[in-house]
């Protein structure tokens, strides 16, 4: 594994910058219009511009990102919106933004680092997931998404606008439930979005038939927690009961 072979131990080791010049890319910032990140390549060398506006996490993973179509999809010219920079809406396996993604959460979030660190907590939440990224630099978004998917949190991401459900990621023991398009409104991520409500401190306990439409959801109980976005979405946190993740849903 690359950060292996480069000795990186601890997070604060990652350098994204450096292993962009390791692997024969320069890093550029500098402000976007018609995208957050492009990689332009010649031979073995490549220019990475970042849109120098977004978050410090976010230009970080951006890089990564780009570092994934350079090493996957080397001989491209690729421009990067925002949309498409750690959106887990796409479920072709060979999507290239979806192979980017891939690469910059092994990148960021290395299972060897991640998994110990998870190892030491007992009970998930935002709060959690945020100690968890700050040593990583890595945002709460791309952070919550890695420990779902790497099954840490047996349970779901999910992010909406006004218009309905944008994308989500569950982890493989949750595979058999799928979330509903459209926000209930008994659900606090649906008061943040439409009203004024803030983030609550711990994930609350809610039925889980507010957001699984399969028969025998209504026999659950699952745990939210919500958040606002840079971009407005409303993403929520869905711990799942392990008596859920045992059922097979038809």
């Amino acid at each position: 594994m690359l950060l292996q072979s480069l000795g990186v131990t601890v997070p604060e080791e990652i350098d994204v910058e450096a292993i962009a010049w390791y692997r024969g890319a320069k890093v550029r910032y500098r402000a976007l219009e018609s995208c957050e990140a492009r990689i332009l390549g010649h031979g073995d060398r490549a220019v990475i511009c970042v849109d120098s506006r977004k978050s410090p996490e976010r230009r970080k993973f951006s890089v990564c990102h780009e570092l994934g179509h350079w090493h996957h999809h080397r001989g491209k010219c690729l421009a990067c919106r925002s949309d498409e920079i750690g959106n887990a809406s796409s479920k072709n396996a060979l999507d290239p933004e979806r192979v980017a993604d891939g690469y910059a959460a092994d990148l960021l979030l290395p299972r060897y680092l991640v998994a110990p660190l998870a190892a030491q907590v007992s009970k998930w939440s935002l709060a959690r997931i945020r100690e968890l990224a700050a040593p990583f630099g890595a945002s709460t978004t791309a952070t919550a998404i890695r420990l779902v998917e790497m099954d840490v949190i047996p349970g779901m991401l999910v992010s909406h606008k006004t218009g309905g459900r944008r994308w989500f990621a569950r982890s493989p023991s949750a595979e058999r439930w799928f979330p509903q398009d459209q926000l209930d409104a008994d659900s606090h991520a649906f008061r943040m979005l439409f009203g004024s409500e803030t983030e609550l401190r711990a994930p609350s306990l809610i039925g889980a038939d507010a957001w699984f439409d399969r028969t025998g959801a209504d026999r659950y109980e699952v745990r939210e927690q919500s958040y606002k976005a840079s971009n407005g979405e409303v993403v929520t946190l869905l711990l799942l009961p392990a008596e859920m993740l045992a059922v097979s849903v038809r």
